[in-house]
């Protein structure tokens, strides 16, 4: 489960692992016809359990905040449960290949010609992010992150979008969620808002804040397709605000492939040290 988060460095895993289109304003929409809180919350219970057994895709990404613009693809293959398999290549030349399970993660940089092999919680000690691999699935497959189907959620009536969120309306100023028994330390709890499509069936949005730290990740996804009966992301824009940088990571999927076995590969060359 997602606790204690350095946003800056969930901004530089997320882009290292893989996941609007434009802000939503009231002005492009229209008000939508209320729909029951237990709607919305079976919705919610449904996009979140409905993973394919295999998943491949490629990805050209674009990442750019104050300082940096850098285009690259990567190519990930999934087996559910098990494991993920990036390639990230730059003028088509691989640069870094990696395996996450449940429980290793190991990365060939082929650059420098090293490679790492570690627990799952390196992720946490190098980029502050208490994940598990269930999050890193629902990243890649535009699934809603961290939703737990035994925890109690709320929704928040907008006229112009439907949106599930973690806390009540006034509490997620304060960012606390008294309803948890489970939260040993509220001030680092993390709000997360999951904005539902127009028809209440798809997840179009998410955002993501630290009240700690002001900081706040908005996922917004501007196109999806359906593949084998599976609704997956077609272009993603995440944009990371923080009270020194604003990051936006353009995401967009290509050839996905539902159910395919695909080969995971990840060789350390002979030579090859660890990274240091």
């Amino acid at each position: 489960m997602i606790r204690t988060i350095n946003f800056f460095s969930l901004a530089v895993s997320m882009l290292f692992l893989f996941s609007c289109a434009k802000q939503m304003t009231d002005a492009q929409q229209e008000k939508l016809p209320r729909k029951k809180t237990v709607e919305l919350m079976e919705v919610m219970d449904s996009l979140s359990h409905r993973k394919p057994d295999f998943f491949y895709t490629k990805i050209s990404t674009n990442f750019s905040d104050t300082t940096r613009n850098i285009n690259f693809k990567t190519s990930i293959r999934m087996v559910k449960d098990s494991a993920i398999n990036t390639l990230i290549t730059y003028a088509k030349i691989p640069i870094v290949n990696s395996i996450i399970t449940q429980d290793t993660v190991k990365i060939v940089n082929k650059k420098d010609k090293c490679y790492i092999i570690q627990s799952l919680g390196y992720i946490k000690d190098n980029f502050g992010i208490d994940f598990n691999y269930r999050n890193l699935e629902e990243l890649v497959l535009g699934m809603p992150l961290d939703y737990d189907t035994t925890q109690k959620y709320f929704q928040i009536h907008d006229p112009y979008n439907y949106i599930i969120s973690s806390h009540k309306k006034k509490s997620a100023r304060r960012g606390d969620r008294p309803e948890r028994a489970d939260r040993q330390d509220e001030k680092d709890d993390i709000i997360i808002k999951y904005y539902l499509t127009n028809d209440g069936h798809g997840l179009k949005a998410m955002n993501i804040e630290s009240p700690e730290d002001g900081t706040t990740i908005q996922v917004d996804y501007s196109s999806r397709e359906m593949v084998e009966n599976y609704n997956v992301p077609k272009e993603v824009l995440i944009v990371i605000t923080s009270p020194k940088n604003v990051m936006r990571i353009e995401l967009s999927y290509d050839k996905a492939e539902i159910n395919q076995p695909q080969p995971l590969f990840l060789v350390i060359p002979e030579g090859y040290e660890m990274c240091k």
